[in-house]
């Protein structure tokens, strides 16, 4: 079983559903991370400052899928942002991975206070352009980073991955991706965990589908437009969080979850948040 891919701005293809790899580090993560790929996950999310790199190059490395198969993403931490301070920070990550390519590549954060990530995005065009780097996109931007990436590089980012949840549905955001071509991808999709598969509406869903609270959840990211990249490295609850391409909710269970909303989880506000 895999994913359904969607289409990017720039003419590429990423799975609707991929794997969050947070804390899947050393051998036994290189583990977790092939078995995911095995089961169906096609999409993989790391990051430089998650140091796990080598750890999903190298399951990358041990399965038998071809290369051109997988969407292999990382981010570029805080202390990178700059434009030579990210070529060679990318150089970083294609050691750590032990990859040539990387399939797309996220800002972490923008850091405004910063203000170097025009400049960042700007050595990510370079990238790009020079066949290291498949697409070109940011994390946790706000509208007016994504507007002024767009004015200043002529280049809008593909995708931006922002928390997005039940409890915080990001509509504004998502509306504001709609209008600009960019896909949105979900961090933290099943609000890590936390009460949220316990809510009534989400037991009450899943048990009218025949499926479970994690699986109706993901399903109402699939039905929004956003890849949600759910972090798992028990076998089985990867394949259940792949499993969400075979029921469809209706508008009105989709209308219900999004109801749950009640506002950012995280200490994660982009005009303030900084993680270098």
């Amino acid at each position: 079983m895999t994913a359904p891919s969607i289409g990017l701005a720039d003419g590429r293809t990423i799975p609707a559903l991929g794997l969050g790899t947070y804390g899947m580090d050393g051998d036994e993560g290189a583990g977790q991370v092939a078995t995911a790929i095995e089961s169906g996950y096609r999409l993989l999310d790391t990051a430089l400052n998650y140091g796990n790199e080598a750890a999903v190059g190298e399951a990358v490395r041990r399965v038998d899928v071809p290369r051109d198969e997988l969407v292999v993403t990382s981010k570029l931490p805080g202390r990178h942002h700059g434009y030579e301070e990210t070529l060679a920070s990318f150089e970083e990550t294609r050691g750590n991975l032990g990859l040539d390519f990387v399939d797309l590549y996220l800002i972490h954060w923008p850091l405004p206070r910063v203000d170097k990530y025009v400049d960042s995005f700007r050595a990510f065009v370079k990238l790009q352009e020079d066949g290291l780097v498949g697409s070109v996109g940011v994390s946790n931007f706000t509208e007016e980073h994504l507007q002024r990436v767009a004015d200043e590089t002529g280049v809008v980012p593909v995708v931006n991955q922002i928390e997005l949840h039940p409890y915080f549905p990001q509509a504004g955001m998502r509306a504001v991706h709609e209008r600009m071509g960019i896909v949105t991808e979900s961090w933290s999709p099943l609000a890590k965990q936390s009460e949220l598969l316990q809510e009534a509406v989400v037991t009450e869903i899943a048990r009218a589908h025949g499926k479970t609270p994690t699986q109706v959840v993901l399903r109402w990211h699939v039905q929004l437009g956003a890849v949600p990249v759910p972090k798992s490295a028990d076998p089985g609850r990867q394949r259940e969080n792949l499993d969400v391409f075979d029921f469809e909710l209706s508008d009105d269970e989709v209308a219900r979850i999004s109801g749950l909303e009640r506002g950012r989880l995280w200490d994660g506000d982009p005009e303030t948040h900084e993680e270098f």
